[in-house]
């Protein structure tokens, strides 16, 4: 399946009140990024960030280092238009995070949206050595639980549980988790689980 193709057509397609990762406020990846207690200069990165509105709050916060990626260059036309005038504080990039080799690293990667896609082992191993390379201080990543779904936007996904999670990214230490009934605009719920990680 082309990925890139399938996350293009939804975001044409589909206005956010119609797709089951919409948040007004993204408030447990908030909590999370507080607790880091990240200076202002921070290097971070929304993986997957699409036309989230993180970018929005972290640049109302004052931080001035912050990157969006995602594999569709529609979503994130979306949030540029979002921004408008702000747009141009932001790094935008557009990638399949399997293909992205950034020049640069990164105080904080988060990322609620693209890792639970990589169903695969060798895909989850290119993830896992990408953050092993690029990622200097912390991680936050938020995937399906245990009682979340098994698909999203008619893909398969891949469930993690805090041992899982944990299992998986050996190179850092596991901080904190916590699991978050997410309201759809569709008024349904899907359990997620956030960890913070640090490097170890």
């Amino acid at each position: 399946m082309d990925r890139k193709n399938h996350w293009e057509t939804v975001y044409n397609t589909k206005n956010p009140d119609e797709v089951s990762w919409t948040q007004e406020v993204p408030q447990i990846s908030l909590d999370f990024s507080h607790s880091l207690q990240m200076d202002k200069s921070a290097r971070i990165i929304d993986v997957g960030g699409g036309d989230s509105k993180l970018v929005d709050y972290l640049l109302n916060e004052g931080f001035e280092n912050v990157t969006v990626l995602d594999i569709s260059g529609k979503a994130l036309e979306r949030a540029k238009k979002r921004l408008g005038d702000k747009a141009h504080k932001v790094k935008w990039v557009e990638s399949d995070i399997l293909k992205f080799n950034p020049q640069e690293t990164y105080d904080v990667w988060h990322d609620r949206a693209a890792f639970h896609f990589l169903t695969e082992p060798e895909q989850i191993q290119t993830y896992v050595e990408l953050t092993k390379k690029v990622v200097d201080g912390h991680m936050i990543l938020g995937t399906f639980s245990e009682n979340g779904p098994k698909k999203c936007s008619g893909l398969d996904i891949k469930q993690y549980n805090e041992e899982a999670m944990e299992a998986t990214f050996q190179n850092f230490e596991k901080i904190h988790c916590r699991t978050e009934d997410h309201r759809t605009p569709f008024n349904t719920t899907q359990n997620f689980i956030f960890c913070s990680f640090k490097k170890a």
